[in-house]
């Protein structure tokens, strides 16, 4: 091959690299631009964390609604436990984010442990949550918002009825979340955990800081990720990474999968998650598939 050959052929190679490139972020433009712009009010498009999620997107619209279906199993050592949770999350006016979860965990004992000595099967709280966006701003790619959950912890099921609500959980939080360019995200979720035992009157405070990092693939809601799942609970400090990643496999319905890897809990080893979100009303934009 002669020097004239290898000179064309460069120039053919970086015409197609600066074509893809200049294709591709036309695409994430037409992507960011249907949800940013598509109607009022201002919205920003934000990767949102899938083992701790948000009750609703930031900037929500009235009128987004979202159903999920969690499954998850941890390794505790002596027993597995098995999480599973329904959830609906809707917006009735903008802005504002309303969800109902119900979340449950079922035990299975590991290398003869009795059954007598791990927890029993229960339905774990019946959770109400509202979420407010106080900013979007669009022309910085940054949202905020306040929230409060509140979980009535209920009894397991060796005892339920007696009582039926055992505990309350308070849990105000503050989101930071923000768009680097068009394909990096970054969030921060963090607030008191107050549990309060209606029999012991014990009150119990830990503090969560829930960092989140994630890059989403061009023109796609696809996503992958890391979670940084911090707590402070008594003096002592607790983190677990979550690897994550997220699918779109049809307009309306997204799978995401996430793996846990604890850091310094000694009574607990690698988790996995596994969500199936469902927008009923959602359509991507056409432009981004092509």
């Amino acid at each position: 091959m002669n020097v004239k050959s290898v000179l064309m052929l460069t120039a053919l190679l970086a015409s197609s690299y600066t074509y893809a490139q200049t294709t591709n972020n036309q695409r994430d433009s037409l992507y960011i631009q249907e949800v940013e712009d598509s109607r009022s009010p201002d919205k920003v498009l934000h990767a949102e964390p899938l083992y701790i999620d948000l009750i609703r997107d930031l900037g929500a619209r009235k009128g987004e609604k979202e159903w999920n279906i969690g499954l998850g199993l941890t390794d505790n050592l002596r027993f597995d436990s098995y999480e599973a949770l329904i959830e609906y999350e809707w917006a009735p006016v903008d802005r504002l984010g309303l969800e109902v979860e119900l979340p449950f965990t079922f035990y299975s004992p590991l290398n003869g442990t009795p059954q007598d000595s791990i927890p029993a099967h229960r339905l774990n709280s019946l959770k109400v949550a509202a979420q407010w966006s106080f900013l979007v701003d669009e022309p910085r790619a940054t949202s905020m918002a306040i929230g409060y959950i509140n979980a009535f912890e209920l009894s397991d099921f060796r005892k339920f009825g007696a009582p039926l609500v055992r505990a309350n959980r308070y849990n105000p939080f503050l989101i930071v979340a923000k768009r680097w360019g068009q394909n990096f995200h970054s969030l921060l979720y963090t607030g008191p955990l107050i549990e309060q035992h209606f029999q012991t009157r014990d009150v119990h405070v830990s503090y969560d800081i829930n960092t989140s990092v994630h890059y989403m693939i061009t023109g796609t809601r696809n996503f992958l990720g890391v979670e940084f799942n911090k707590t402070l609970d008594r003096g002592h400090f607790d983190m677990t990474l979550r690897p994550q990643m997220r699918l779109g496999v049809a307009d309306h319905l997204l799978v995401g999968i996430v793996a846990g890897i604890p850091v310094n809990r000694s009574q607990e080893r690698v988790s996995s998650f596994v969500r199936l979100i469902w927008e009923p009303g959602f359509r991507r934009h056409r432009a981004t598939s092509t």
